[in-house]
């Protein structure tokens, strides 16, 4: 193989190389959504109050890449997924890097369920069990940790609860 054969054919790899790794992630890596800063609160049905500083995901696109890309999140942030109406939803961990607990929100506000230490990049679904307003997604292991269970509150205004005290 002549220098200038084995020159373009590393040329070629090189560009091959990056066309590949440009779509392993879809483009998103490239494009980084912005999202709406807000909090909330959840209240524990045994008592106690939690306020997390969130972002909301309200559009397509901003729930389709969500928490990707992510190496760390604070303890007290999260998303905050807004489907609009309760519906099914079954989520998966593409492309993120962090282990996340994923708490479903029925329309009124409440937890319907939790699903802990998602693993980070798994392609397996995870279900709502049901229909859902939303998906609040925080750093693995911390519902446990503050104890947040099925049958608390999440208050914020896409609930409407968002006045109570």
């Amino acid at each position: 193989m002549t220098r200038r054969t084995m020159l373009s054919a590393l040329g070629w790899a090189a560009v091959l190389c990056f066309v590949f790794l440009a779509g392993i992630d879809g483009g998103y890596a490239q494009k980084k959504l912005d999202f709406k800063q807000d909090s909330l609160r959840i209240v524990k049905q045994a008592g106690g109050r939690y306020t997390f500083q969130i972002e909301l995901a309200r559009t397509p696109a901003q729930r389709q890449q969500g928490l990707m890309f992510r190496e760390r999140m604070a303890p007290d942030a999260g998303m905050l997924f807004d489907y609009e109406r309760p519906q099914p939803v079954a989520m998966w961990m593409k492309n993120t890097y962090i282990p996340l607990d994923m708490i479903f929100i029925d329309g009124a506000g409440i937890i319907s369920h939790i699903s802990k230490r998602a693993v980070p990049l798994s392609l397996q679904p995870i279900s709502s069990n049901g229909p859902v307003r939303a998906v609040l997604e925080v750093n693995g292991g911390i519902t446990d940790h503050l104890g947040i269970r099925v049958g608390d509150e999440v208050r914020h205004a896409i609930f409407g609860n968002d006045h109570k005290r």
